[in-house]
């Protein structure tokens, strides 16, 4: 007996090829609605999560994993409904892991047990290699899963993360995977070691390469070191971003929870001047481009580009002066 065909004159009456804008819109599906609200996470979309070494990224991570697999909205981060979520993570002993998730089940009950999975098997294989790629994808289509999260994602690959062309081609392999899977990524990965306070997305390592692939950006910072407390600042491709919004971590269910306190105001961002480039070279001395950029970044709280305009502009005035590679005041 032959078998039936599914009914796809739906699909067959659908018009392709060049459309008037009447037709686009006419035959335009409604867009799905997100996974995590608002405009977090969206249906098949890629976030990255970032911040300097311990400041929580993969607690917080872990959080969103058991909000999505139990449809429970925390912290401020609003989820429609429960999905399947596959973490792949490679920094700690599968003992450990269940460790760290248990008291984060607590709050939540049995609610995400059928929905979270763990590939334990993830340590060791490398998006960067097809053998790799084939072992994650098939993990993804045992799981089911809508959401798979990659923590961290230098631990995926062995590429040169300075390198922009292998940055390029390894999220080339991030969009097979999605692609392939039609899963929603989340990935948790290094910034570089100067973030000036108005980087979001460009604070990434491979910044360039990211922003072609990346939906949306979330950064964690910690205003003090001596209290439990970040800061997420948020960077969207398709939504305006909303304010940055400050956690506290609860020690003893390892979930960070919406802060009374608000964020300091960002002050306006300014002109970096010539004197204050002239500053930075009277207190370090002679030092090479970069380093004269990222302290330029650090005391003046610049973006990247402004202190390289500083910079080229204090050399064509010659109140700095470029000397065998490196920087210094005129004599």
């Amino acid at each position: 007996m032959r078998e039936k065909l599914p009914d796809n004159s739906e699909a067959a009456t659908r018009p392709c090829g060049v459309l008037s804008l009447g037709q686009l819109l006419q035959h335009q599906p409604a867009p799905t609605p997100a996974l995590i609200d608002p405009a977090v996470l969206p249906f098949s979309g890629i976030l990255f999560v970032g911040g300097e070494p311990k400041v929580g990224k993969s607690l917080l991570v872990a959080n969103l994993a058991l909000a999505l697999a139990s449809g429970c909205s925390r912290a401020g981060f609003q989820i429609p409904r429960p999905r399947r979520v596959l973490i792949c993570q490679f920094e700690l002993p599968t003992s450990q892991f269940a460790a760290r998730l248990a008291p984060m089940r607590q709050p939540i009950g049995e609610a995400a047990d059928s929905n979270l999975l763990i590939d334990t098997q993830a340590a060791g294989h490398l998006l960067s290699s097809a053998r790799g790629l084939d072992h994650f994808l098939r993990a993804i289509r045992n799981a089911k899963a809508e959401v798979v999260v990659l923590d961290p994602l230098y631990s995926t690959h062995d590429q040169d993360e300075n390198d922009t062309r292998a940055m390029a081609a390894l999220c080339q392999t991030l969009l097979r995977l999605r692609d392939a899977s039609g899963s929603a990524l989340i990935v948790v990965h290094h910034v570089r070691k100067s973030v000036g306070r108005y980087e979001i997305g460009s604070a990434f390592r491979g910044s360039s390469a990211l922003h072609a692939v990346g939906d949306s950006y979330l950064l964690l910072v910690r205003p003090s070191p001596q209290l439990p407390t970040i800061e997420l600042r948020f960077q969207f491709r398709y939504a305006p971003a909303p304010e940055p919004r400050l956690l506290t971590l609860d020690s003893h269910t390892l979930w960070f929870e919406a802060s009374t306190s608000k964020p300091a105001p960002a002050h306006a961002r300014r002109k970096v001047e010539t004197a204050d480039v002239e500053r930075v070279l009277a207190a370090s001395g002679s030092v090479r481009f970069n380093q004269l950029r990222e302290q330029i970044m650090s005391e003046s709280e610049c973006s990247r580009r402004t202190a390289q305009l500083a910079i080229r502009r204090a050399c064509k005035e010659g109140s700095i002066i470029q000397d065998n590679g490196q920087y210094r005041l005129p004599l």
